[in-house]
């Protein structure tokens, strides 16, 4: 019965491909349509942060044509239907992102990615405009403003929009098509860590960022591949500052939330889900989907932490998708990883969540 559904999933993707272009839709607004339709189903697609770039214990180092491996894949036998990567590094024209990962193999893995049936997701971590800093140098509230048109980086930064654009058009399907992409530019703004922070600029700026981004990406480039995806932080998350910088429903195409466990399961369980119904009452409001857009447990330390942890904090939402974030290979940092691998005590209840058929992967 699991196969069945896989296979049915690959199957409506192909079809609402061939259907969107018969109508004349985007490849976003297919893809839009895809998840909407998963989501009628109850159903969430599972996700893994550079799921075929690297493992806990493995890293793709050399040209391949094909990207087959990934710990979710040696867990359960079926790779992660959202594939989630980072553009940091590509405004400044490096061979590799922030997470030390060549940005060839990264379009290559997408698109090996694609071809099975998945859906990819950016996120981007850039540098500090205005100090030179990384993304996480946050002690100057001036940045937004200096990337606006009329402050003194504007020119620099639209450079540097134009590179993520570049990169973002260069996704394309063997037959020439482009590749949909949900795109999640300035997300966790209602927290103080990236530049771009509750704190770091006014609700207008803001705004006006998101807008400047979505403005060129969409209009002057004229990608139409892009699925926007705006994505608080939930720590902290309330009614009142769920959508107080959100940026319009002209430009925003789903909402979601980020939320890590650093307390118990059963605070984890619980606050999770008040801020997943958060979420569902101001999507349907603006009429978005909504998606658990990072999520995870370092280290995963409870073993059956994907059945009694994950599982009952998402089930009864209409979640599109969840993502878990990246499993480190760097020997320092064998600590940093958020899904399972074969090693890892939990993989066995792994396989039990992934058997759920709420929950899809692809073959």
């Amino acid at each position: 019965m699991k196969t069945l559904k896989l296979m049915t999933m690959i199957a409506t993707a192909i079809a609402f491909t061939s259907c969107g272009e018969q109508q004349g839709q985007t490849p976003a607004e297919s893809l839009i349509e895809r998840l909407n339709y998963h989501v009628s189903q109850g159903q969430i697609l599972f996700g893994h942060q550079d799921s075929y770039l690297y493992g806990h214990s493995w890293k793709v180092e050399k040209d391949v044509s094909e990207f087959c491996r990934s710990d979710i894949h040696d867990v359960c036998g079926r790779y992660p239907a959202i594939y989630g990567m980072d553009l940091g590094g590509i405004e400044l024209d490096s061979q590799y992102n922030i997470d030390n990962n060549d940005f060839n193999h990264m379009r290559e893995s997408a698109i090996a990615h694609h071809l099975r049936g998945g859906i990819i997701t950016f996120s981007w971590h850039p540098r500090n405009p205005l100090t030179g800093g990384d993304t996480w140098d946050n002690q100057s509230s001036e940045v937004v403003a200096s990337i606006l048109p009329g402050g003194e980086n504007h020119g620099k930064f639209m450079e540097w929009l134009g590179k993520a654009a570049d990169y973002l058009a260069s996704f394309k399907a063997p037959d020439g098509k482009a590749i949909p992409i949900i795109f999640r530019p300035w997300h966790e703004h209602t927290r103080d860590w990236f530049w771009w922070g509750q704190n770091l600029c006014t609700k207008e700026q803001y705004i006006a960022l998101w807008r400047m981004t979505y403005d060129y990406m969409t209009d002057k480039r004229g990608l139409d591949n892009l699925v926007w995806s705006y994505s608080p932080d939930a720590g902290g998350l309330t009614d009142d500052n769920f959508g107080e910088k959100y940026p319009g429903d002209d430009i925003v195409d789903m909402v979601g939330i980020d939320f890590y466990q650093f307390d118990t399961n059963e605070d984890y369980i619980e606050r999770t889900r008040h801020c997943l119904s958060l979420t569902e009452a101001f999507a349907k409001e603006h009429g978005k989907l909504m998606a658990f857009t990072e999520a995870g447990f370092e280290g995963v330390k409870y073993e059956r932490w994907w059945t009694e942890v994950l599982y009952p904090a998402i089930k009864d939402f209409p979640v599109s998708y969840v993502l878990l974030w990246r499993n480190a290979c760097d020997g320092h940092m064998q600590h940093h990883f958020y899904g399972p691998h074969p090693e890892h005590e939990s993989a066995e209840d792994f396989k039990a969540f992934a058997a759920e058929e709420q929950i899809l992967f692809l073959e």
